[in-house]
């Protein structure tokens, strides 16, 4: 597997995930302490988000 096939897998879990919760970008990002358009990169495969991030999104995420 492909680093960017990685990064497309994790963002698309957490949009999943996201969306079953009901939050948008920006309620996730609030919850999380990040910035929407980061969560939107995320999302998208386009950052290498660290482990400390995703355990701070999987929180935000309960």
């Amino acid at each position: 597997m492909q680093d960017k096939e990685v990064l497309k897998l994790v963002g698309a879990r957490i949009r999943v995930l996201r969306k079953e919760k009901g939050l948008s970008q920006e309620a996730l990002g609030e919850k999380g302490g990040f910035h929407f358009t980061y969560i939107g990169q995320i999302e998208r495969g386009e950052k290498n988000v660290s482990l400390i991030n995703v355990a701070k999104i999987a929180k935000a995420l309960d």
